[in-house]
């Protein structure tokens, strides 16, 4: 392919040229990038953060493994023949938007090439949901790598089951074009672009869009899919499924799904949970232990394996295979425990359903919790603040303290008017106990002050790579 004009079909028949990624190094585009360039596409890209000098690993990573960077000044965009990716948010006045629009580039969002990529697949799954995809669409990426399948898989994290020297950043995993794992997002509405061969719906509560909205996403997804696979311990996504065949159902709570646990055999650990699997479809009972701790991850278990069941995966295979997951990049992803019994745990909770199953799994094990929390905008703190607010309150408890910083904020127009100081104030009105401090430094060092042995301190939040610079920095110094 010569550089920067021409393409070409491919086998799947998808017309591919060079594409350049606005905002290259996100959760989202980068493994759609790295997808692209492991099937032989020239990509190129730009991104805030390498202007600023943030994350630069990460950037010096993708440099040297083929990926062209340029600065976020339209100096990359030269040619009408280039495709602009960038997401529909993207304003008019960013440089890249504005010569793409002048050249007469192509402009696609991020998920309508990725659901071009997977709808021309020959098999695919989509894992959907207000929380949860991101560790479910590695555990069932991981039972498909590990029945030597080789998927292709697109995901939010990275899944440290296929990271290396090599690739740090492997948030995604290019195999066969073929067979294709991929979460999904409802949160742009995008998740109505995608015909998955299986449809997996972990859930349906408060995120980004009203319920009224989620409702008809959801079910619309389902009504599209192949197969639905649906948890059953969500009433929500359960309402949704009456209508499709076929199903097949999951319950970390209940004995009647078609996969569940026997409620007796639950042994909850600090790092760990394991219990007996029932596919109730033909009675058999499956021993699983699964390395990483919470009763959510136990029923994002039972979704991959429900999911693979479906593929014609045998239970047994499925359960097995998860004795091995390694876990996603901050996903209550453990930083590492001081000599003083300090724990330092770096977590993407950011909106009320993955703040509580993160706080509830810490709380099911003794000791104080220091709850960092950075909101991820203004927009998401002014839609769902009291709830997060209350979250706080429900899962900690009198001896636990939350701090927070200012929202993340990149530049742009949005309007800040409204910030932490609200959802500060709802805590500490409704009995918790919370501080402000605006800035992330600041927090830091009144974390430090107030770290005691035993405490297990947790730094969430979403959309900013150098929270786990900030998580390693506060283990660093206790240590």
């Amino acid at each position: 392919m010569a550089e920067g004009s021409e393409s070409s079909a491919t086998e799947d028949g998808l017309e591919r040229g060079r594409y350049f990624f606005c905002g290259i190094g996100g959760s989202g585009m980068l493994p759609l990038a790295q997808i692209l360039h492991g099937l032989g596409d020239k990509v190129a890209g730009s991104d805030r953060s390498y202007d600023q000098g943030r994350t630069p690993d990460k950037f010096a990573w993708l440099k040297q493994n083929g990926f062209e960077l340029f600065p976020q000044d339209g100096s990359g965009i030269t040619s009408p023949d280039q495709v602009l990716i960038a997401s529909a948010a993207i304003e008019d006045s960013v440089p890249e938007v504005a010569k793409a629009r002048e050249l007469g580039c192509e402009r696609l969002t991020r998920a309508e090439l990725l659901s071009e990529l997977f709808n021309a697949s020959g098999y695919s799954f989509a894992v959907a949901g207000t929380s949860g995809k991101s560790t479910v669409t590695g555990m069932l990426g991981w039972i498909l790598q590990h029945e030597d399948h080789d998927p292709t898989i697109m995901n939010g994290a990275v899944m440290k089951n296929f990271t290396s020297p090599d690739n740090p950043f492997a948030s995604a995993k290019v195999g066969s074009p073929n067979l294709f794992v991929s979460e999904v997002d409802e949160s742009d509405g995008s998740i109505a672009l995608y015909r998955p061969t299986v449809g997996v719906l972990l859930n349906v509560s408060l995120d980004h869009k009203s319920m009224e909205e989620l409702r008809v996403l959801f079910g619309d997804y389902l009504k599209v899919s192949g197969c639905a696979v649906v948890n059953a311990d969500n009433h929500e996504a359960l309402a949704l499924a009456e209508d499709c065949d076929p199903v097949v159902t999951f319950s970390a709570k209940s004995e009647d799904a078609d996969i569940a646990v026997s409620q007796d055999t639950i042994e909850a650990g600090p790092l760990s949970i394991s219990a007996a699997v029932m596919d109730n479809r033909d009675h058999s009972v499956w021993p699983l232990i699964l390395p990483m701790p919470g009763m959510h991850n136990l029923s994002n278990a039972l979704a991959a394996i429900a999911a693979a069941s479906a593929a014609g995966i045998e239970v047994s295979r499925a359960v097995y295979a998860l004795r091995t997951f390694a876990g996603l990049g901050r996903r209550f992803d453990v930083v590492g425990t001081t000599t003083n019994d300090i724990t330092v745990i770096d977590d993407f909770g950011h909106n009320p359903e993955k703040c509580a199953a993160t706080l509830r799994t810490l709380k099911a094990s003794p000791g104080r919790v220091i709850a960092f929390f950075q909101p991820h905008g203004y927009g998401p703190l002014r839609q769902m603040g009291h709830e997060l607010a209350e979250t706080f309150v429900k899962e900690l408890g009198p001896e636990d303290i939350t701090i927070m910083c200012d929202p993340v904020y990149f530049g742009g127009t949005v309007d800040r008017s409204e910030g932490t100081e609200r959802i500060i104030a709802m805590i500490n009105e409704f009995g918790g106990k919370a501080e402000h401090l605006a800035l992330r430094d600041d927090c830091g060092e009144r974390i430090l002050a107030l770290a005691q042995p035993g405490d297990r301190i947790v730094i969430m939040g979403a959309r900013d790579d150098t929270l786990s610079v900030f998580a390693k920095s506060i283990f660093d110094r206790l240590s």
